[in-house]
């Protein structure tokens, strides 16, 4: 049986033994010199004391090649070996980073207990895995639940965009390739009662889904509809449906289906984390806004944000050191802590603190549905068996399931190629075409996505409102749930659920109506008095009966000061702007 002969009195030595020994269990044997070395007579014993020494067939290996022919023959971890065989460079290089961390053990000892501690297992992910596939299906259900309640007034038959003329459109264009392009079975399934039936079934599923044993063919099955349903619903949502976080939620539900708690499908959602973050850290240097250039966009940011939250209010009046400092904070963040998920399982601990720091910092501020939620799930997987086990009544799966090695090579290999195609041209690399057609398909599907909100940091906030007349003379406004209307009204705390239509508005609010056809129809509805759409409002001034005209004007809304607050009791003060869109009436329509 092969063995390794070590110090036995060098702590160092014995921390990283007791780890290749978890690695190979009873595949090989483990001896200290002290007591051993007389069994060799022929090694000096200046050989045992300088480095390891790995004995297997007849054959004595030390040093750097020592441990990589160690983690080969009794864990079946073979690429360092690969490498210092073949690499041109490698094997010198290895060795000689060996000799000096031989001749440097006490410094060695205080690096691994800084960065691992002093027991060091092998990193499993099985009570982190569990967690997770449990946490992505109640956000599951939560996503699916909050767009049910809203779907006939999106894309129902009366609603603002229906989803069949949209498809109908969709064919006119592409042809019968149009289901490429618009992945969804909302092609052959498209009534109301068919937008109800799939959405509040990935509803149900979510639940079930949620109740269940991570990991068993039942759900795993269950997470392959998941996926398929919410794919539907983002292709037939259109407008409505097409914010980071839904594509976040289908690549991360795409990877949970095939996720096992072994190290290559574990390391892809490590790997999600960081695009995550990195490249919402990126986009906001590469866009050259000044705002995030000297560090004043949170300055901005609280009260220009689509929803804010009542304490949004408050952060907005602290002064502008902190801000700049609470801007720092996000860069590092973003663009700091995301190389530490590669690290050490401490650095990796590091990371996943301050992420989920941030992450819940952005809850309390602003209304992101469940965005930050899913963010902080991922999380989940920087934090090993032996740090959960010790902080929460987890316990790692009796019998973990095993990975198919075909299926983790493809599957890290494709988001890996096509990952790194969007990555490079984010920063203005071109790639072969194949490349980016490949990349543009995935990400039709969801499979693969860019990330990055508020490249461009918003420095006022237009606000549009929705009036109607019956004379033309007297307007009254129309009310939303969420997005600031009433200047006395506090700013609501709605996420994790997604008003769609209100978010939607702060977008449209940024350009004008030639950009956003969908809302002209939005006004045409409310002409009709259409129930699926008035229902996304929290109020309609004209009850039962349709106003004869509507229009849109545009506002400047501002957080008031405290002694504005004081006086007036109002969250918000506003200065019109204009007019949005013009009085209209259906007879102008015909």
């Amino acid at each position: 049986m092969p063995e390794l002969i070590f110090d036995g009195d060098c702590s160092f030595c014995r921390i990283w033994v007791g780890y290749w020994k978890m690695l190979t269990g009873d595949r090989v044997e483990y001896a200290p010199y002290q007591s051993d070395a007389g069994r060799f007579p022929e090694v000096p014993i200046d050989e045992f004391r300088k480095a390891v020494q790995f004995f297997e067939n007849g054959q004595r290996r030390s040093g750097a090649e020592a441990v990589f022919h160690l983690l080969a023959s009794g864990s079946g971890i073979r690429w360092p070996l690969w490498l210092y065989d073949h690499m041109p460079g490698a094997a010198p290089a290895s060795e000689a980073v060996y000799s000096f961390i031989a001749a440097h053990r006490n410094f060695g000892y205080q690096v691994t207990r800084a960065l691992w501690g002093t027991q060091i297992e092998p990193a499993r992910y099985s009570i982190a895995s569990s967690l997770f596939s449990r946490a992505l299906a109640i956000i599951y259900l939560i996503a699916f639940a909050s767009f049910g309640f809203q779907v006939r007034g999106l894309i129902g038959a009366q609603g603002i965009q229906p989803v069949t003329e949209f498809l109908a459109e969709v064919t006119n264009a592409l042809g019968s390739g149009g289901f490429w392009r618009v992945p969804t079975i909302f092609w052959w399934i498209h009534s109301d009662f068919g937008l109800l039936m799939i959405v509040w079934s990935g509803a149900v599923i979510a639940a079930v889904c949620a109740v269940g044993r991570p990991h068993t063919p039942g759900v795993r099955a269950a997470l392959v509809l998941l996926f398929i349903y919410y794919l539907s619903a983002v292709g037939a949502g259109q407008i409505f449906m097409g914010y980071q976080w839904d594509y976040l939620l289908l690549e991360t539900g795409f990877l949970t289906i095939f996720l096992v708690p072994s190290f290559p499908r574990a390391w892809l959602m490590r790997w999600l984390l960081f695009r995550l973050m990195f490249e919402s850290g990126a986009v906001k240097l590469l866009s050259h806004d000044p705002s995030w250039r000297n560090l004043t966009a949170l300055s901005f940011h609280y009260e220009t944000q689509p929803l804010p939250t009542p304490l949004a209010w408050y952060m907005f009046q602290l002064p502008l050191g902190f801000q700049k400092l609470s801007t720092a904070f996000v860069f590092v963040v973003e663009l700091g802590l995301p190389f530490l998920i590669f690290g050490p399982r401490r650095l990796k601990h590091i990371a996943a603190f301050g992420i989920i720091l941030l992450e819940v910092l952005i809850l309390l501020t602003g209304n992101y549905t469940f965005f930050n939620l899913l963010t902080i799930a991922l999380c989940l997987f920087l934090l090993d068996d032996a740090f959960l086990r010790r902080r929460t009544q987890s316990k790692p799966a009796l019998k973990a399931p095993r990975a198919n090695r075909v299926v983790s090579r493809v599957l890290v290999a494709g988001i890996l190629i096509i990952s790194l195609t969007g990555l490079a041209g984010m920063f203005g690399f071109r790639m072969p075409a194949i490349l980016s057609d490949t990349a543009a398909s995935a990400g039709a599907f969801g499979i693969v996505n860019q990330y990055g909100l508020f490249a461009v940091m918003t420095t006022d906030r237009p606000e549009i409102s929705i009036e109607g007349s019956n004379d033309g003379t007297d307007w009254q406004p129309y009310i939303f749930r969420d997005k600031p209307g009433p200047l006395n009204r506090a700013p609501s705390w709605v996420a994790p659920l997604q008003p769609r239509l209100d978010w939607q508005m702060w977008f449209a609010a940024l350009g004008n109506y030639r950009g956003n056809p969908w809302l002209i129809r939005f006004m045409q509805r409310l002409l009709e008095g259409s129930q699926p759409v008035l229902s996304l409002l929290q109020s309609n001034p004209f009850g039962g009966q349709p106003p004869r005209f509507v229009r849109a004007v545009v506002y400047d809304y501002r957080f008031t000061t405290f002694d504005e607050r004081r006086q007036t009791g109002n969250w918000w003060t506003r200065e019109r702007k204009g007019t949005y869109f013009p009085p209209i009436s259906l007879r102008t329509q015909e």
